[in-house]
């Protein structure tokens, strides 16, 4: 039997839950699945958490997890990570556009009895029914993550998304990372892969997201560029540019210095005033601004190098001996500390 957890982030969605529970629960009888529903409210206040109360009272297979105020998606879904009890997780939003018919055909991709080969599955709304001002932005975000960071998927923002619970114990998500849990997992060598799924059209409610998110999405591209191309070495980043800026400045530096030396010696040149030169102030900057970044380069290795003590930087994917496997799936992870 295919056990999975399904957590669901929910913030004002109070009209669609029952609803999403009932739908779920059609799928779950039909492909007999042990399932467990988790409702991570962020902080409603339209009475999301009295339905998510009646609905666990109801069917001991739903858990409420409630947060204390408005933390955002990742600390929802963090939450409900951390409540949920199956080897496979599933991730839905709570506004009924995601639809629980497409969870078969996820699981299928990861369960390994079913032939599945990957880690992670997203859902590609290949159709959309959503408004130009966010499906738009959502494109542009799609495109700069995929040539970015080398993940190639059509739609990264897509709620809809299965895990092998390996995965959710070792990436971390804060701020709005949620949308590059994919990302984060390849860094880690998982598998991922992506499948159409069917998007409907929004019953209740309105949308929380547009155009203001592509800008937050922008400089979250930036930080998960960093964190999985050199968390683990970023003075190759950082002083990497210090170099290239100090070695600039130095130029500049030099090239005055010979110039101010020939216009002195040499007839015919007439002498300059350094102090008085534009390029004297531009390499001075780039100067400062390499020895800063050197410096800064050498702060992130010192912090990565005590970091790394109690931080695996690897991931395992299997082990021959049984033995070791089962003692090292018994040892408290990084997703449980």
């Amino acid at each position: 039997m295919t056990s999975v957890s399904i957590v669901v982030p929910v913030y004002n969605e109070a009209e669609s839950l029952r609803e999403l529970v009932r739908q779920i629960d059609e799928v779950a009888s039909a492909k007999d699945y042990q399932v467990q529903v988790v409702f991570a409210d962020d902080g409603s206040s339209d009475g999301s958490w009295e339905v998510i109360e009646e609905l666990a009272r109801e069917d001991s297979r739903v858990l409420g997890v409630r947060l204390r105020r408005n933390f955002g998606k990742a600390a929802a879904l963090s939450a409900g990570f951390e409540a949920a009890v199956h080897p496979f997780v599933v991730t839905m939003d709570g506004d009924l556009q995601d639809d629980p018919a497409e969870i078969p055909r996820l699981l299928k991709q990861i369960d390994r009895t079913q032939g599945g080969a990957f880690d992670v599955v997203s859902g590609w709304k290949q159709v959309r029914h959503d408004p130009l001002h966010k499906t738009a932005p959502s494109k542009v975000f799609n495109w700069l993550v995929s040539k970015s960071t080398g993940v190639q998927l059509h739609d990264h923002n897509c709620g809809l998304k299965a895990y092998r619970r390996e995965v959710l114990n070792e990436v971390c998500l804060y701020g709005e990372l949620h949308r590059f849990v994919p990302v984060l997992a390849a860094a880690r060598g998982f598998k991922v892969t992506e499948i159409v799924v069917n998007h409907r059209a929004r019953q209740f409610g309105a949308s929380k997201y547009g155009a203001s998110r592509l800008l937050k999405g922008l400089l979250d591209i930036l930080t998960v560029h960093f964190i999985t191309g050199y968390a683990q070495r970023p003075q190759h980043l950082l002083g990497g540019l210090g170099m290239g800026s100090f070695l600039l400045g130095l130029a500049g530096m030099f090239y005055l210095a010979c110039r101010w030396v020939l216009s002195r010696v040499v007839d015919g040149w007439t002498p300059i005033d350094l102090h008085e030169t534009a390029a004297l102030y531009y390499s001075l900057g780039f100067l400062m601004i390499g020895t800063q970044f050197l410096a800064i380069g050498l702060l992130g290795e010192m912090i990565t190098a005590r970091l790394s003590r109690s931080e695996d930087t690897y991931s395992i994917a299997e082990y021959t001996d049984p033995k070791a496997s089962a003692a090292a799936s018994d040892a408290p992870t990084h997703h449980e500390a």
